[in-house]
């Protein structure tokens, strides 16, 4: 096996050499496609104005159906863009709104609170049946689809209930009950709900200054509390919620009306009215909404008559791979065939998991495989019961609960829960605080797929009880315990004083326990998620059955085989190679070497590039610009400007129609030697998970053939500083350090001149904030860099230069500073719109070049004979009602005022 995975990696990288050519690793999707209309605009709804955006693609398509998409809590409308675009080109039109509180939207988060949240989904739907592009079953009735992650996908699921025009749902991670996923059994789950309050706090200070639209709802209406800065602890949540949730914190365990409050916006509180077809996407890697909702989805649903599919994907709240991609294409094809009735899209199976598939991973995405069953098999099935031993166990609740068990930290804890399979995790039980029971040695190795559940006796001093339940999968030497998906269940037994026999239903997982391992069931006292009652008590209990656990039978895992790597690079080489000899002889001479650019990096002259089987659409037209040495070059355009095009000309993969670049004052034609001094990252390097970091680059450069020395793989790893990571295999590196190494990759041999195309993506901020250091440091040294970017605010702070694209045509190129203004431009926040009279008496002020109107307040120019402060003093003086003052960064404005207002 390790011979031919040594092979198979050998085969990978000549591949990916050959396939390079000199210096770059693999072509990404051409941005030649024209991106979909896009139509902001704000709606009016009772209490709130509501941001939306409505893409549409293909003018002569006629009507055809909607897709409403929401985004998640915290987001906003932004974060399903790509999403939206894809869904247009597929021939739907698509509206994406912030719902409120979020984003540009103003009112109060009613956490989808019906006479809120729901209804402006009919309203929306409302607006869509309205519209010309957007197919009708009825007056007033479109064709329309909804989806969306988390807090977005609940809405999708209570759309349906409360609006029949909606025709299918595929919710993405979302809840059933939030009252069930905030206070599990009776247990209150404090961490998440920290989270999710703190979140809708940052919200009100984020949102400072776009104002409201008056206090027309009453308490839930967006009133003064919610407008700024001061807007206090609630942030932008209704009233009711925040008391609710200051009650349960205080308290420790929630009472009866919080519950009634949350479960009265829940998807479950419409049960029996949803009954569209629903494709239930959930995650595994999910304490926060965990598999058991998407359970109660598909059995409610399916009882109410309507065709279900469930996808249990790796990641989740908690971390891991969201299989974005892989998703969104099942999304589509769910909504091809219930809104378009196409009746050949394949839906897929009616249940699919996905599992560890090992060392066929590239990317650690590939490491997934499917597993799938012709029905659902909900979380009962197939069980098998296993004796447990172990004699009744005595331990205690601690004073004050602490210190606590970890089982889950959001955010941390779990970003290890898909390497479960692999022995790694993350969990901690303190001694004299919980109990434990173990099966025997498994026989052969079992595969959980579900619930396990198990019965228990238990008493307490107090009568009251608070337990968190867990299965670990230990080792043959009954160590190296691995919590599955890092998941834990609450209880709350009441009536205990004399002992009270409870059933016990554990977390969902689909989990492979190997033969020789056991099971080991642990009743905890403590947790650091959830709150425990803070006075001291002692607990007893024993098993009062075997643990049952699911094996789920009917679902099979597709056959791993051979990654398509292993033949299908070398057979695409082989097949490159061949018609570059055929076409060789065909080729011009390239031009000869130009001395007088021997020091430039990059002059680009006319280049022009027609789109496919077009005389007069071009990709790239007549487009000229020049690149010096220790420039941080940002290339900018909305999509379909030809930013990907005219990269693919310059790493030599495509051949321009007309004009000229040149490298140091070579031609550059496929193939072309001063390749060699560029080196380029396009998303989706490859690497080998079972590798090292180091291990990786090692053998890349081997592959090429070029010697050692020249690697300067030191200096590389250096300006990337993955530091002691490079020792571990790729497979435990996140995305940004799997970022990191790819652009080490690119600046082996210290090329003079690096390309990036999109670094950033699927990065978080401080992820984002190294990248920008990398790209900053490398261009230190006097070297290039080129970055293509949609992140407008990373590429003020790391370029020093833009071109700037629109429709395949130069618009501006120059420094930043230039293009976006000396930095002479101040904003003046406001609370309110600032009269016309007042707005010319701060354009008179002295040192004052120009002032006037944006969002939110003003926008002033000085002159340079005045001082920030002295400004604001002269602006206190006029009694303009100030919020703030501050630098104004202006590279979105012009960006957009550049390309007309486009699309950024």
């Amino acid at each position: 096996m390790q011979i031919r995975l040594r092979r198979a990696a050998w085969a990978l990288v000549s591949a990916v050499v050959l396939l390079a050519g000199a210096g770059t690793w693999t072509a990404v999707a051409s941005d030649d496609e024209p991106a979909p209309h896009r139509e902001d605009r704000v709606l009016e709804m009772p209490g709130a104005r509501i941001d939306t955006s409505f893409f549409t693609s293909g003018p002569d398509a006629g009507r055809r159906p909607a897709v409403l998409l929401g985004h998640g809590f915290g987001g906003s409308k932004d974060d399903v863009r790509a999403q939206a675009e894809r869904l247009a080109k597929d021939g739907y039109a698509v509206l994406t709104w912030s719902a409120r509180g979020f984003g540009a939207s103003t009112g109060r988060i009613g956490l989808n609170d019906p006479e809120f949240e729901v209804k402006d989904v009919s309203r929306l739907i409302d607006w869509l049946a309205q519209r010309p592009e957007v197919r009708l079953d009825a007056p007033g009735d479109p064709r329309v689809g909804m989806s969306g992650s988390s807090y977005g996908g609940a809405i999708s699921l209570l759309g349906a209930g409360h609006d029949k025009r909606v025709d299918a749902v595929a919710p993405q991670i979302a809840y059933w009950n939030l009252s069930d996923a905030l206070f599990p059994d009776g247990v209150f789950k404090k961490l998440w709900a920290g989270i999710f309050f703190s979140t809708g706090t940052a919200a009100s200070a984020g949102t400072a200054g776009t104002g409201d639209t008056g206090d027309t709802a009453g308490s839930t209406g967006p009133g003064p509390a919610s407008r700024g800065a001061g807007a206090g602890a609630c942030g932008r949540f209704q009233d009711e919620l925040c008391r609710m949730y200051e009650r349960v914190a205080v308290a420790g365990k929630p009472d009866a009306a919080a519950r009634e409050l949350l479960a009265a916006r829940s998807p479950s509180a419409v049960a029996g009215r949803i009954k569209v077809p629903a494709l239930i996407v959930q995650g595994q890697s999910d304490s926060l909404f965990p598999l058991s909702h998407a359970d109660a989805m598909a059995r409610t649903i399916r009882a109410n008559g309507a065709p279900v599919a469930v996808d249990w994907i790796a990641g989740g709240h908690d971390g891991g791979d969201r299989e974005t991609a892989r998703v969104e294409a099942r999304i589509t094809d769910w909504f091809d065939r219930h809104l378009k009735q196409d009746t050949g899209a394949d839906t897929g199976p009616a249940f699919r998991v996905s599992r560890t598939g090992g060392v066929d991973s590239t990317d650690g995405q590939a490491q997934l495989r499917g597993a799938t069953a012709d029905t659902y098999p909900g979380l009962r099935g197939g069980a098998r019961t296993l004796a447990l031993t172990g004699p009744p166990q005595t331990f205690r609740n601690p004073a004050g609960a602490n210190p606590p068990a970890i089982s889950t930290v959001p955010g941390i804890g779990a970003g290890l829960s898909r390497f479960s399979s692999f022995g790694v995790g993350l969990s901690l039980d303190f001694p004299g605080q919980h109990a434990r029971f173990e099966t025997a040695p498994l026989t052969e190795t079992l595969r959980v797929t579900g619930s396990p559940t198990v019965r228990v006796k238990v008493a307490s001093d107090s009568g009251e009880a608070v337990l968190f339940a867990k299965v670990y999968d230990v080792g043959p030497d009954g160590r190296g315990q691995v919590l599955p998906a890092q998941l834990v269940a609450p209880v709350r037994v009441e009536g205990a004083a004399k002992g009270k026999d409870v059933e016990l239903t554990l977390p969902a997982i689909d989990h492979e326990v190997e033969s020789g391992h056991r099971l080991r069931l642990v009743l905890a006292a403590t947790d650091l998620a959830y709150a425990s009652p803070a006075a001291p008590a002692t607990y007893t209990v024993e098993p009062a059955s075997g643990l049952s656990v699911p094996t789920a039978p009917g679902v099979r895992t597709q056959a791993a085989g051979l990654p398509w790597w292993v033949w299908g690079l070398p057979a695409a080489g082989a097949l490159i190679a061949a018609a570059l000899l055929l076409t060789a002889r065909r080729r011009t001479t390239a031009p000869a070497p130009d001395p007088a650019l021997a020091d430039v990096p990059l002059t680009i002259s006319g280049l022009t590039k027609r789109y496919a089987k077009s005389a007069d659409r071009y990709a790239v037209r007549d487009l000229s610009f020049r690149v010096e040495k220790g420039q941080v070059l940002g290339l900018l355009g909305p999509n379909g400007a030809g930013k990907t095009t005219t990269l693919r000309m310059l790493m030599g993969l495509i051949t321009p129609d007309a004009g000229e670049i040149r490298v140091f004052g070579h031609a550059i034609r496929p193939g072309a030697p001063v390749l060699s001094r560029v080196g380029a990252f396009v998303e989706g390097a490859g690497f080998l998970p079972h590798l090292s970091g180091r291990e990786n680059l090692e053998l890349y450069w081997r592959a090429t053939g070029r010697p050692a020395e020249d690697a300067h793989l030191e200096e590389a790893l250096e300006i990337a500083g993955l530091g002691e990571a490079l020792a571990r295999a790729v497979r435990t590196y996140s995305q940004g350090m799997r970022q990191r190494l790819a652009i080490a990759q690119a600046m082996l041999g210290l090329p003079d001149l690096l390309i990036l195309d999109e670094p950033t993506n699927g990065l978080d901020p401080p992820q984002i904030r190294e990248m920008r250091d990398v790209m900053i440091r490398y261009a230190a040294g006097g070297r290039t860099v080129i970055v293509s970017s949609h992140l407008l605010s990373e590429v003020e702070q790391s370029c020093t230069h833009l071109v700037v694209m629109d429709r395949g045509r130069l618009v501006q190129a120059g420094p930043v500073a230039e293009i976006t203004g000396a930095g002479d431009t101040l904003l003046v926040t406001t609370d309110g719109e600032v009269a016309e009279p007042l707005v010319e008496k701060v354009g008179a002020l002295p040192g004052v070049d120009s002032a006037v109107r944006t969002d939110g307040g003003l926008l002033v120019r000085l002159d340079g004979t005045t001082t920030t402060a002295a400004l604001l003093a002269e602006l206190v003086r006029l009694d303009l009602p100030l919020t703030g003052v501050g630098p104004h960064r202006r590279l979105e404005d012009a960006f957009l005022t550049l390309i007309g207002g486009g699309p950024a």
